[in-house]
């Protein structure tokens, strides 16, 4: 009499697994059926990625060769991103000992661009096959937006190709866009109350607020930062939140808001200390020291890559972008020198344009300059951070002590 056997299949981690025909037995061991199964592309934790790189490697070396790295990707490569593909095959193409490791299978399998990966691209040919990403057709608007931001932001196909099939929106570049309605919520609250929104730095209750930056008051800690939300009118925050959002947020957008912000607020804290230790008896208001930071940084990082970078029209671009700066600072430049509302108190200093730029130009550009690579794995990153870090317990000790040492007369408290 014939009897019938339960039928056991494999787990999907079993299937995975296992490259070979998957084999089922019944309980009593009677009967055995080959199961026929797919030879399908891994998408679980590494081990599960050692059958797919022995069959490659049947000399158990822990290596293959780059010719049968580029059969594993001619078999497996419609389960990949066409970009990411492109970026496989050119570090195929570029390594130069011909060998691929197991542990740099595994990376790049998983999309991971880690540093033997970006090594890599740097040391080999750069040149991706196929058309660039500029030429292709039938994107949606928000894939034509990312491929415009991509375009003005990043210096190398491959990196734009890469950041357009990662990014997702998700989490969207809200940082920037909040603190702009931050600054213009609380212009609004005291342009109604001051009855005043041109140079609004001329009321005599202007600086009892307080967010502003006062020599006086320089021991309540927040306004080193809180300064940034005010403004003297609403010229000086027509032109900050203009180059604020049209840098600030591409740059989100590309680079996250943690690398964005600390940027930013790195720019903000040093104009005011900057302040506080070249023009003493200054006040100061703006979000300038911020958004120079950012858009120096941006600049900095075009003319160092002039040749990557491929948006339109860069050069009339770049020179809009200084033109704005140079009338801004140049109206900060122009509000110190007029005589005060309110003397003996100053009007507030343009230093802290200054001390924005120079952090632009160091901890900015470092930030800017590899958007994938994590900020702890650049030295260069670290030596900057270093030198702020020592330059911000400097002024600190400068606030603390030399006002006193000096004997500078200071304008009375607001």
């Amino acid at each position: 009499m014939e009897t019938s056997s339960p039928r056991m299949t494999a787990g999907p981690r079993e299937a995975q697994v296992n490259c070979s025909p998957a084999v089922a037995a019944n309980a009593e061991g009677e009967e055995i059926e080959v199961l026929e199964s797919t030879d399908v592309l891994p998408v679980a934790p590494e081990d599960q990625w050692k059958s797919l790189f022995d069959k490659y490697d049947p000399e158990n070396s822990g290596f293959i060769s780059t010719d049968r790295f580029r059969d594993l990707l001619a078999a497996h490569g419609s389960e990949l991103d066409p970009h990411k593909l492109e970026v496989l095959l050119a570090l195929t193409n570029g390594n130069a000992d011909g060998k691929i490791c197991y542990q740099d299978f595994v990376n790049l399998m998983s999309n991971k661009r880690s540093n033997s990966f970006r090594r890599a691209i740097l040391q080999g040919s750069r040149q991706l096959k196929g058309c660039s990403l500029r030429d292709e057709v039938g994107l949606g608007l928000s894939q034509r937006l990312v491929r415009h931001v991509a375009y003005e932001t990043l210096p190398r196909e491959v990196d734009r190709k890469w950041y357009f099939d990662s990014y997702t929106y998700c989490p969207p570049p809200l940082l920037i866009l909040a603190i702009t309605i931050a600054e213009v919520a609380v212009f609004m609250y005291y342009g109604l109350q001051l009855e005043r929104l041109v140079l609004q730095v001329s009321s005599p209750s202007f600086l009892k607020s307080p967010l502003p930056y006062h020599p006086q008051l320089r021991a309540q800690a927040w306004r080193y930062l809180s300064y940034s939300f005010m403004h003297t009118g609403i010229e000086h925050l027509s032109l900050n939140m203009a180059m604020q959002l049209l840098v600030g947020v591409p740059l989100e957008m590309v680079h996250g808001a943690l690398r964005i912000g600390l940027v930013y607020v790195c720019g903000v804290l040093a104009g005011s200390l900057a302040v506080s230790v070249t023009d003493m008896t200054a006040p100061v208001v703006g979000s300038s020291g911020g958004v120079y930071a950012l858009v120096s940084a941006h600049l900095a990082n075009v003319v160092m890559n002039w040749s990557g970078m491929k948006c339109q029209f860069k050069l009339f671009r770049m020179a809009m972008a200084l033109v704005c700066m140079s009338v801004e600072f140049g109206r900060a430049v122009w509000l110190r020198f007029y005589p005060p509302a309110f003397p003996p108190c100053p009007n507030p200093s343009f230093v802290a344009h200054l001390g924005g730029v120079v952090v632009g130009l160091t901890l900015g550009v470092v930030v800017l300059q590899n958007y994938e690579q994590r900020l702890q794995e650049q030295s260069l990153f670290w030596i900057f951070f270093c030198v702020y870090t020592l330059f911000v317990l400097c002024a600190v000790f400068w606030n603390i002590f030399a006002y006193s040492l000096l004997d500078v007369r200071l304008p009375p408290p607001p």
